[in-house]
């Protein structure tokens, strides 16, 4: 931990942590849900109505089984890093730095954003967090956010 000599400490390096609400989880857990049984499900049907669908079942299974227990157990790690943020999160102010868009497909698409967090209590700090495009998101732009110093994660409140 850094100390700024005025008995405020914050982490060298935060992570960002995007807010998952009861909504949220309901769609995600459903998802993987989804994800984890649509391989197994082709699966019986093949086995029970014929075997041209045993092949499909099979690839189904190997490959959507561990994206859902992926999508799960990421779910739940976010859900948790959120109640922790909601119990002792430091109210903080983030200021939007610059924003450089990233080009490419699927993962590397959206928009690099630099922020500056700071509040009371809480040293300053500058970070970079991947975000999809929206057109809210500019220079200079000023938002809410809770930062868990002891833990090294904070939520900007978009």
């Amino acid at each position: 931990m850094a100390d700024d000599g005025e008995g405020a400490a914050t982490p060298a390096r935060m992570s960002g942590v995007d807010r998952v609400g009861p909504g949220d989880a309901v769609i995600l857990y459903s998802s993987a849900a989804a994800l984890c049984l649509c391989g197994p499900v082709v699966l019986a049907c093949a086995v029970l109505g014929g075997a041209e669908l045993l092949l499909l079942g099979g690839v189904f299974t190997v490959v959507f089984l561990p994206v859902g227990l992926g999508l799960w157990l990421h779910t739940n790690v976010e859900r948790e890093h959120n109640r922790r943020l909601d119990a002792v999160g430091v109210p903080a102010t983030a200021e939007i730095l610059d924003l450089t868009d990233l080009e490419g497909n699927g993962e590397e698409s959206g928009v690099l954003v630099e922020l500056r967090i700071s509040g009371p209590g809480l040293r300053t700090f500058e970070t970079t967090w991947k975000r999809s495009h929206h057109p809210f998101l500019r220079v200079g732009l000023r938002c809410g956010a809770v930062v868990d110093p002891a833990g090294g994660r904070f939520r900007v409140e978009w």
